[in-house]
């Protein structure tokens, strides 16, 4: 690997790669820049000078758990390509691990802006803030209509028991990540079980949604979504739910998370809920338990990384910080559940 390679991209395996499999498509030399990372999969802006792509690869050490993660990504983008959702046009996946060492796939580079804080919002003024946030829900509406049959997609999830499998797996992941006390946890889940709702009709659901997942042109239109590693087929009420739950957000005042929903202009739960209903047709008298199961999700993410930081596993600022914003978030969901 060269000097100027980023961590876990070969710049030279690459080019040899594109120049077999699409030959012409790269013109000259390429450099790279490692543009999202962490425990999610890594994100590297790829370029020849004159056109510039994006590569996605699983994390560096962690291979095997999200080597299907690339399939599954490319996949469902690749599928929405024809549809009205804005999503990257895929070039192509690889599967071999001998040329970056795990599966990999190439996108062409969308441009636009990931607002990932109020502060970022807030020079546009009110009324573009609204705007945004306006195309936010209107195209998670055009994702839920879509038909998953007609993409291709049939088979992309177990939309039976949707449900009850991610309230299970949600409650095993904090289990396996707890290390004190948190009051009204389980009281949430108890509560949470004992009421699963009958889900609508499955639909492609992203699985965390929100606006800095997104890329917003200069003129306040979607380009692309982005971040589809947990996008199934599923229940559509749970991406609603989680885009509620940052919208609520600001009142709890978690500012080591996204806060864009404190910007000047930004629409209350309430207006996003009656916007998404309106516009899809969907009932959501439900949505209480939905919001009650998002806070719940983001209980055991949140506690999930505290306790890796507790264990010495994770260094960094912020994480203290995070610790100390889980029990807000039970209290939230709680209180959710009880306006039913």
């Amino acid at each position: 690997m060269g000097d100027e390679d980023p961590p876990g991209l070969d710049l030279t395996r690459l080019r040899a790669y594109l120049d077999r499999e699409r030959p012409g498509l790269v013109r000259g030399p390429l450099t790279a820049e490692l543009v999202e990372g962490g425990r999610s999969n890594l994100t590297y802006l790829v370029t020849d000078g004159a056109k510039r792509w994006v590569v996605r690869r699983p994390p560096l050490g962690h291979v095997l758990p999200t080597a299907h993660d690339m399939a599954r990504e490319h996949r469902v983008i690749s599928a929405l390509g024809p549809t009205s959702v804005p999503v990257p046009p895929t070039l192509l996946l690889c599967q071999d691990d001998t040329v970056l060492g795990a599966p990999f796939y190439v996108m062409d580079f969308v441009a636009g802006t990931p607002y990932r804080t109020k502060e970022q919002l807030a020079p546009l003024g009110p009324e573009r803030t609204h705007s945004i946030a306006n195309a936010l829900v209107d195209t998670l509406v055009d994702l839920h209509s879509v038909d998953p049959s007609q993409v291709g997609l049939a088979d992309f999830g177990r939309p039976d028991g949707f449900l009850e499998r991610q309230l299970r797996r949600w409650k095993k992941q904090l289990d396996a990540s707890r290390s004190r006390d948190l009051p009204g946890i389980e009281s949430l889940h108890e509560r949470l079980a004992a009421h699963i709702p009958d889900s609508p009709a499955p639909a492609i659901v992203h699985g965390d949604y929100r606006l800095d997942n997104v890329l917003v042109s200069a003129h306040d239109r979607i380009t692309a979504v982005l971040d589809w590693e947990m996008s199934t087929l599923g229940d559509p009420l749970t991406d609603l739910a989680l885009l509620v739950a940052y919208t609520e957000r600001r009142k709890l005042d978690l500012s080591f998370v996204t806060n864009v929903s404190g910007a000047p202009g930004y629409p209350g739960s309430d207006e996003v809920i009656a916007r998404y209903a309106e516009r899809s047709g969907r009932d959501v008298s439900a949505l209480n338990w939905y919001i009650g199961f998002a806070f719940f999700k983001l209980a055991a993410i949140l506690e999930g990384i505290y306790y890796r930081f507790s264990q010495g596993k994770t260094v960094g600022e912020g994480f203290a910080k995070i610790g100390a914003g889980v029990a807000p978030l039970v209290a939230h969901g709680n209180a959710t559940l009880e306006e039913d």
